[in-house]
């Protein structure tokens, strides 16, 4: 009865120009938050808002980020194109003070969701919270890359408390930096619902809502007596209490800063209800990649954290819910990846995918009912840059049905049946040598092939 339900509501989308009952898309994009950092997903932090949202619709089991790094991960979000194809190679963090960082950025021909959805499609569009795609010029700011409202931070990280990076202010609404004083995953709760609230009241075109949280990265203050920027985890005192069941004092800090944004998605969902909008939008809850066990985050029982393409950096929580389209209480274990979003958006907006923007993504609509064949032998490639500020070399990793080929800078090459070993822990390239050869050149030539696919037109 489901899949005969989306089955009409695409059939009207495709049939007619701008259906009426288009949906409007909200998409939660969190920091640094693992697969083990999620309630639904076994975590013992309490997420119950986040939680419902697969409740009343979709958790999906087998979903991975465009990379596990912060600046590609939202590139391949937004633009639907491995990073590798980006014409800055932004396979690493951008860093907000080096210098060598403020000329690199997205670039203007590199297309996003956004731009598509408002030009082609008449959607207004937001950003609230976290860019982290270019800094330093006012070319880089969200506003430029199809985004209407943009109200957020521009780095990687920020002061919880302050709304700066050590001292630099780092607050923009549009192109202006404001100073703002607060808690900044309650702030951007409040511009969010304010967001939903004039919607409401004043708009009746559908919106595409991209809510990027900052939460539970860590936050970057400032040491005066070294004069410099530190990283350090800054939960609210209130919150650490909820959660002083959690014995470790780092895992206890990233849960409080956890259960905060949790707080905040909630009152997103609450305003979506209380303005009547609820039932005709797509809701995603995605993370930006696997958390970082250094400040508290948990992949388990993958292996790998955050910034290595083990699966722990790569496999990440995703919850989709939107009452007209999607039945509830689903679970999937479709093979889908942030780059299958763009197609997505396209397919339900009613709009063309761009002919002059060639995507790496395939749609991810069909998945919405959990019982459709779901490509489980398609082709998933990743690639990390070095980053000498970091101390990270370059990883790269390529997926092709159930075999994986890595290679990691510390640790050497391996060979992985995923459908038998999930966690990676039977490197099978000494037993298979043959398909690992051709597992490892596949994964070479096609990075080669994106790469020389990365110039500007």
């Amino acid at each position: 009865m489901f899949a005969f339900r989306l089955f009409l509501i695409l059939t009207v989308f495709t049939c007619t120009g701008f259906a009426v009952d288009r949906p409007n898309i909200l998409l939660i994009f969190t920091d640094d938050q693992g697969i083990n950092d999620v309630g639904c997903y076994g975590s013992e932090i309490p997420t119950p808002n986040i939680d419902r949202i697969g409740d009343e619709g979709i958790q999906f089991n087998n979903f991975y980020s465009a990379s596990s790094i912060c600046t590609p991960s939202r590139f391949g979000l937004l633009t639907g194109r491995n990073p590798i194809r980006s014409q800055h190679q932004l396979l690493g963090a951008l860093m907000f003070m080096a210098d060598e960082h403020k000329s690199t950025s997205i670039q203007p021909h590199e297309t996003t969701i956004a731009e598509v959805l408002r030009d082609k499609g008449g959607y207004d569009t937001a950003l609230i919270g976290k860019w982290h795609l270019g800094h330093g010029e006012e070319t880089m700011l969200p506003h430029h890359h199809g985004f209407n409202t943009f109200i957020g931070h521009t780095g990687g990280c920020i002061d919880f408390f302050t709304m700066t990076y050590g001292i630099i202010p780092d607050w923009y609404h549009k192109s202006e930096r404001v100073n703002e004083n607060g808690y900044a995953t309650e702030l951007i709760t409040e511009e969010a619902t304010a967001y939903l609230d004039e919607r409401a009241e004043q708009r009746d075109e559908p919106f595409f809502l991209y809510i990027a949280y900052n939460a539970p990265h860590f936050g970057k203050g400032y040491s005066p007596s070294d004069k410099a920027p530190v990283n350090l985890m800054q939960p609210q005192a209130a919150d650490l209490k909820r959660v002083d069941f959690i014995e470790d004092k780092i895992r206890r800090e990233f849960a409080a800063m956890t259960v905060s944004l949790d707080d905040g998605v909630g009152k997103v969902l609450e305003s979506l209800e209380a303005n009547g909008l609820d039932d005709n939008t797509l809701i995603i809850f995605l993370t930006d990649h696997g958390g970082d066990p250094t400040f508290g985050g948990s992949n388990l029982p993958l292996r790998g954290d955050k910034a290595t393409l083990f699966e722990g950096g790569l496999r990440v929580p995703c919850l989709m819910r939107w009452p007209t389209g999607i039945e509830a209480g689903q679970e999937s274990d479709a093979l889908l990846t942030s780059l299958d979003l763009f197609p997505g958006f396209c397919q339900l907006a009613d709009i063309p995918v761009p002919g002059n923007w060639p995507l790496d993504g395939t749609t991810f609509v069909p998945a919405l009912d959990s019982e459709a064949e779901a490509n489980h032998n398609r082709k998933l490639l990743w690639q990390t840059g070095a980053h000498a500020e970091l101390d990270r070399e370059s990883w790269l990793a390529y997926r092709h049905g159930r075999l994986k080929y890595l290679s990691s800078p510390a640790d050497g090459e391996f060979l992985f049946d995923l459908a038998n070993d999930p966690n990676e822990e039977k490197d099978l390239k000494e037993q298979s040598p043959k398909t690992f050869q051709k597992m490892k050149q596949a994964a070479y030539q096609w990075a080669e092939e994106l790469r020389s696919s990365a110039k500007a037109p």
